[in-house]
């Protein structure tokens, strides 16, 4: 068949310079100047780039069996999460994920609710009015908090910084070998490789002890921690070794954190810039919860709040990209035949900008999720956790997290951006916000109805 339209690009370098000048801007050029599916070169590899719910259905789940994780995705998670549920494959994959499973039920998520509400409210004690501060910062602290809490029964304290940077250093040196497009072995000393040696050690530090520890203890806490260990698989009646209980234990605290960071950094950022949704929301809180914490049975209500979620994940979605699928033999998708060993991009921020499917895409506008919009655009015209087998574990865990978070925090302050703030993105491993987001704390009072045509739900 034809080869899909797309760029010629340079001699060697393909569309590599453009591409990693501006990553978001390329990937929503591509979309808009050549289609559904798009064909470029990014240096030796040859790039598919699907901008078509259907044909991002067809790859995560009509022909998931067809498909893998690429060697430059599976090498980057590797040198520094292990052999974890993002990099693993096959019934290896399908096992862990059997394993993991019951520790993100429903039921047991609904058990963390109070520990999430908990450990914010600990974090509000320190705010004061008129204080500046790195909101991505504080809520990058504040979720790693809540998931080692909830999932390995551990309190990180005063290591959230050190564990934090140390998690700044992967993600930085993993979008730099995204964007070169290789991993060095870990065995070539390279400024590079200590740093991820050093970063993943700390890791370790904070991690060993405590499988150590539950190990030795033979305790079951009913979490995470002790389902990895105690756990047999109902197939093989397997176990997992202390190896792979690590690389899942990390694996999970780093993703289980780091996504619900970005989000609710991005949230505090967008209602920043729109006040009449801002007051909607107060209005929302204070008729439903009326100054008390929010619980689980309130989420159920406070039907902005979520509203206000999905709509920030729609611009801002932490996994921007699901750039590490290859088929392993040819498949056929949209008319066209993509080669195996060739790279999918399939990317959530784009499609979830597409006009076609939501009306002046580029706006914060919560309200557009009433009257179930889910549920009559394509199922993939929305997919901020992936889907198919490898949908994202966790995504129940953190939509509740991210709505008890806001809802408990918007009941008593305000954040407003600070005159010095410079707020971009920076679409590494995740979309985070370069340099952070400076914000100022404000007190506020009960909210008063807002003056708009806008509907206030409550």
């Amino acid at each position: 068949m034809t080869t899909p339209p797309g760029p010629k690009g340079l001699p060697i370098l393909g569309s590599l310079q453009a591409f990693n000048r501006e990553r978001l801007g390329f990937l929503l050029e591509m979309a808009r100047e050549y289609g559904d599916v798009v064909h470029y070169r990014l240096l030796n590899y040859a790039v598919y780039q699907l901008n078509h719910p259907d044909y991002v259905q067809a790859v995560l789940v009509e022909q998931a069996g067809a498909v893998e994780k690429n060697d430059l995705d599976k090498a980057i998670f590797n040198q520094s999460l292990g052999h974890g549920i993002l990099s693993s494959e096959g019934e290896f994959h399908r096992a862990q994920r059997r394993l993991m499973q019951p520790a993100f039920h429903s039921k047991r998520i609904e058990a963390y609710g109070q520990v999430m509400t908990d450990y914010t409210e600990r974090m509000l004690t320190r705010w004061a009015e008129g204080q500046t501060l790195d909101v991505h910062h504080a809520m990058t602290h504040l979720t790693m908090q809540i998931v080692s809490k909830t999932l390995y029964d551990a309190d990180v304290g005063d290591e959230a910084d050190g564990i934090g940077a140390a998690i700044d250093v992967l993600n930085r040196i993993g979008g730099e070998e995204f964007q070169q497009g290789y991993v060095l072995p870990q065995w070539i000393p390279t400024a590079k490789n200590r740093q991820i040696k050093r970063a993943v050690r700390q890791l370790d530090g904070l991690m060993m002890p405590i499988i150590e520890q539950r190990r030795s203890s033979g305790e079951d806490k009913g979490d995470l921690l002790s389902m990895l260990l105690i756990s047999q698989d109902e197939d093989t009646g397997g176990r997992m070794t202390d190896r792979q209980v690590r690389d899942e234990a990390v694996t999970l605290f780093v993703a289980g954190h780091e996504t619900t960071s970005n989000l609710l950094a991005w949230t505090w950022y967008l209602l920043a810039q729109h006040p009449t949704i801002e007051a909607q929301l107060h209005a929302e809180l204070d008729s439903v919860l009326k100054g008390r914490t929010p619980t689980m049975r309130d989420l159920g209500t406070l039907q902005f709040t979520d509203w206000v979620i999905k709509e920030a994940l729609r611009l801002y979605p932490p996994a921007w990209i699901l750039n590490g699928r290859k088929p392993k033999q040819a498949i056929d998708v949209g008319g066209y035949t993509i080669p195996a060993g060739s790279l999918i991009f399939m990317s959530p921020y784009v499609l979830q900008r597409d006009p076609r499917y939501f009306d002046d895409a580029e706006t914060f506008q919560p309200q557009r999720w009433a009257d179930g919009l889910e549920k009559r655009i394509p199922r993939y015209a929305y997919f901020p956790f992936g889907g198919g087998p490898r949908v994202c574990i966790g995504n129940q865990f953190a939509l509740m997290e991210a709505r008890l978070v806001l809802a408990t925090i918007a009941q008593r302050y305000r954040l407003a951006l600070s005159g010095s703030a410079v707020v971009e993105p920076d679409a590494l491993i995740t979309l985070r916000p370069k340099n952070g987001i400076m914000m100022r704390v404000m007190a506020r009072e009960k909210a008063e109805q807002p003056a708009s045509s806008e509907p206030v739900v409550a």
